[in-house]
């Protein structure tokens, strides 16, 4: 996931300098808000409501984690996954892991491509489907404590409706207000052409910066691989990159700004200076190319403007869905141990199970794991595709989910009496450790009892990779001490502690030559002639929970066009 938002993080500044205002996200991301990596440390529990917490308490008692449903093996038809006592299983794809990536590839595969890959397995070494996405509910507070939201663009729509979840779909206020902390003040970022001439994150003299450097009016492009800060810098200035951008990029990919890659981490944006001279140049370029859409699913909800979702239950409710769906075509516990090519083109997998040791056969392999674990299973086959997925970075983020009473927050921070807004952002500059806080509560409805307020935190980050040495109690620290700093009164009653999940390995990151990685591992198992095994996930899509789903259409139409030459052979 993208740690804080699922909006694109040029978005603010892109809407500054044209008219063009929705871009879509490639993080979280998915960037969702996307943390990926499967072995989270264990999560603390909710402090309870009747008990009078001591400062910053952390609740002793462990609490039973939301499990997304099992699938029934009642609900697998032999005609899509043949079965044998003797010689396991026999599908058309095999899909690794069953977070939010994996799952989405087999509903793609079955809406989209059942006619060609209508045999498909979902394997899970873990006893959940979801990967980090993890909804948390107890005593009239549910949160998240991995993703966040994401953006409704029409790939997850189309997701969600045929989950059946289109009734339990729900938006945050277009309108709400975003925030950066500058100058100890918390400062709406502008969303619309006419939130201009007002806001005051920029000064005049870099609010033109902006302006003539969007136009054109800048250094040439370097002959190297820019960075994001260098791209920012160079186009937009200073303060855009300072105050907006940068913020911004600890959002979405908690990451450092100075070494993620602008071409990798924000592809569209670096795309429009390239084919048309200057951002501004490339928009109008885009706009006179952009060819006619195809008409809309009319099943598709019409989100209003520029927005997150989310689900009455939280993003749970779509691992589960899905999951239900596939029924028998997801298997639990399964640790996948080998992964051999045969000489006819095919893959033998060997997992182990509650059963014992399984064998499946099939015709494609999609591995949707983090990088690090998709090198040690590629190893055995290709030690320079191995090499190649084992060199990206994946630092800690730590999820912190608190509560106050509404009276706690600044009468200054509150807009009509109430906490209204998406949250905000701290750039590494204002002296807070907190990357940012998202307003839960007034996010989406039901997220916590009347009269309280739900904070969700991120904590850590590529600039800040030390709390892994940090006690739960540190974290918790940290944060009500930050947050005391801009919106919640310093003599506020000590908050509701409901949960602080470290992960250890939270979300990869973009660096420079990130994309030469990827096509070196692909290059190397294309070479060693593994046709028929793809890879899949947020490293290669993007991290926002959205670009998640959008790299999953984008890998079963791969599965599905291989398959289609397998059959001809």
């Amino acid at each position: 996931m993208g740690t804080l938002t699922d909006i694109h993080p040029f978005t603010s500044c892109y809407n500054f300098i044209t008219t063009h205002s929705r871009q879509n996200s490639c993080r979280g991301r998915g960037r969702a808000p996307t943390l990926l990596n499967p072995r989270p440390r264990p999560s603390i529990s909710l402090f309870p409501l009747t008990h009078k917490p001591s400062k910053h308490h952390v609740a002793d008692y462990s609490v039973s984690r939301i499990r997304c449903s099992i699938a029934k093996e009642s609900t697998v038809s032999p005609s899509n996954v043949d079965e044998d006592n003797s010689n396991g299983y026999s599908v058309d794809c095999v899909i690794v892991g069953a977070g939010i990536s994996g799952l989405c590839i087999a509903q793609a595969l079955e809406t989209k491509h059942g006619e060609i890959a209508g045999k498909v397995l979902v394997t899970e070494a873990r006893d959940r489907v979801g990967g980090n996405i993890t909804t948390m509910e107890r005593d009239g507070y549910l949160w998240e404590e991995g993703p966040n939201s994401f953006q409704p663009s029409d790939p997850i729509l189309t997701m969600v409706v045929d989950s059946g979840l289109k009734n339990d779909l729900v938006l945050g206020d277009p309108n709400a207000p975003r925030f950066v902390l500058w100058d100890g003040k918390l400062r709406p970022v502008p969303s619309k052409l006419t939130d201009l001439p007002l806001f005051d994150l920029m000064s005049f003299p870099g609010k033109l910066r902006a302006g003539i450097g969007a136009i054109g009016i800048r250094p040439p492009p370097p002959g190297h691989e820019e960075s994001v800060e260098e791209f920012v810098r160079r186009n937009l200035g200073d303060e855009v990159f300072e105050r907006l951008i940068e913020p911004f990029c600890s959002g979405v990919y908690a990451g450092d700004p100075a070494k993620l890659s602008m071409k990798a981490a924000f592809g569209k944006v670096w795309k429009l200076e390239q084919n048309g001279g200057s951002i501004i140049g490339g928009t109008f370029k885009a706009i006179q190319e952009k060819n006619p859409k195809p008409p809309r699913d009319p099943r598709l909800p019409k989100p209003k403007g520029q927005t997150v979702g989310s689900f009455r239950k939280g993003l749970a409710m779509l691992p589960n869905a899905i999951s239900t769906r596939l029924g028998g075509k997801v298997k639990l516990s399964w640790k996948l141990s080998s992964i051999k090519k045969l000489d006819g083109g095919s893959y033998t997998l060997t997992y182990e199970t509650p059963e014992g040791i399984v064998s499946v056969l099939t015709k494609s392999v999609v591995l949707t794991v983090p990088s690090y674990v998709a090198s040690s299973l590629l190893r055995p086959l290709s030690s320079a595709a191995a090499d190649a997925l084992s060199k990206f970075y994946y630092p800690p983020v730590a999820a912190v989910s608190i509560s106050y009473s509404k009276e706690a927050i600044r009468r200054e921070c509150l807009i009509d009496g109430e906490l209204k807004g998406f949250g905000q952002l701290h750039p590494r500059s204002q002296g807070v450790e907190t990357l940012g806080t998202i307003y839960s509560s007034s996010l989406f409805p039901n997220r916590a009892p009347p009269g309280r307020v739900l904070l969700l935190n991120y904590i850590g980050g590529a600039t800040n990779p030390g709390i892994l040495t940090k006690t739960k109690s540190d974290l918790v620290e940290a944060v009500n001490r930050d947050l005391r700093k801009m919106l919640i009164n310093p003599n506020a009653e000590d908050p509701f502690v409901l949960g602080v999940r470290v992960w250890p390995q939270a979300i990869p990151q973009f660096l420079t030559g990130h994309l030469d990685l990827l096509e070196a591992s692909k290059v190397a198992l294309e070479s060693g002639g593994f046709q028929g095994l793809f890879l899949g996930g947020n490293y290669v899509s993007g991290v926002a929970l959205g670009r998640c789903v959008e790299g999953a259409y984008e890998s079963a139409e791969e599965v599905s066009t291989f398959l289609s030459k397998y059959l001809c052979k």
